[in-house]
């Protein structure tokens, strides 16, 4: 007995060697930029703030948030924390990835004999590449550390990644999930008219929109429901009926004017203020928050309901 008990022991301490395990994926991963000119490394992310220091050109620094759209959260090579502009003239991400287990690394996204696709190297553990696509369940698009542009497997048993920084391209149908499931995540959120942007302890609707494309996709969009609205007509067509909506799309509201369709009769839809917004899932169903008596971040149905009434028009910021 004692025998196999001391094979099975190094049959387990040869396969933790050989076989990458999947559990280790999500250690010690960061994103990291490269200073490509001077720029103030301040304390807040403020111009108004004290400067710490001055970050020099090639100098490479960890980023450990996207805190607005005009200023990342970093850490330098001495471990001291602040903030630096987002702005490309002065910073560049270089990696969010880190290889785990050696893997081909592709001209295209497909391993299938016939296809075309080339192996252009193997790439090795421990090297860092900056993902920039997720082509689709199985493939990322990266570029390595020699600027060299192709494709490696997404399994977490190769690369593990920091998303948490900069979103990488996805495909429309995984882009509109995510923004959903951040939505989702903020559930019973308290509801707070003219709430502060940048904090989600609270909210109103235009502010919910705005944080959960943010968290999803790092998209910036207008802080107010009426320039959201104006957002969206200008990026094409508007959806007039609610009923050919499609999951992911934003609704726009009139201010409520009575229960009744007929007190709705009339509304120009593009010229009657918007004043409220919400993300509408699919089965007549919508993602929103409206007041403090409502219960915060919460679904609602939309058919036979206020909103069927208030409804002005819709359409999606991902395109």
């Amino acid at each position: 007995m004692k025998k196999w008990t001391t094979l099975v022991a190094a049959l387990m301490v040869i396969l933790t060697l050989v076989v990458p395990k999947e559990s280790q994926a999500e250690d010690g991963v960061t994103t990291k930029g490269q200073i490509v000119a001077g720029v103030s490394f301040r304390d807040q992310p403020s111009t108004s703030s004290n400067v710490i220091r001055m970050l020099k050109a090639n100098e490479i620094v960890t980023v450990t948030d996207y805190t607005t759209p005009s200023w990342f959260q970093i850490k330098d090579a001495q471990g001291v924390k602040g903030y630096v502009s987002t702005n490309s003239k002065y910073i560049n991400i270089i990696s969010n990835a880190e290889i785990i287990y050696g893997v081909n690394f592709r001209t295209m996204p497909t391993s299938e004999a016939g296809s075309g696709s080339k192996v252009i190297r193997l790439l090795a553990k421990g090297e860092e590449v900056l993902v920039t696509d997720k082509v689709n369940d199985n493939w990322y698009k990266i570029e390595d550390g020699n600027g060299v542009i192709g494709y490696v497997s997404s399994s977490s048993k190769y690369i593990i990644t920091d998303f948490s920084v900069i979103k990488p391209n996805m495909p429309l149908g995984d882009e509109i999930e995510a923004v959903i499931s951040a939505g989702q995540g903020y559930m019973g959120t308290p509801y707070e008219y003219g709430s502060a942007r940048n904090d989600p302890s609270t909210f109103d609707c235009s502010d919910f929109i705005q944080t959960i494309f943010w968290d999803a996709l790092r998209l910036s969009l207008p802080s107010d429901s009426a320039a959201q609205g104006s957002y969206v007509r200008s990026l094409g067509p508007i959806v007039k009926d609610w009923t050919t909506l499609k999951r992911g799309d934003l609704m726009f509201f009139s201010s409520y004017k009575g229960a009744k369709a007929s007190d709705y009769a009339g509304v120009n839809i593009l010229t009657e203020p918007i004043t409220h917004v919400g993300i509408y899932l699919g089965n007549g169903q919508m993602l929103h928050t409206y007041s403090v008596e409502s219960g915060g971040v919460r679904i609602d149905t939309i058919d036979g309901k206020q909103w069927e009434n208030r409804f002005l028009y819709g359409g999606s910021v991902l395109r």
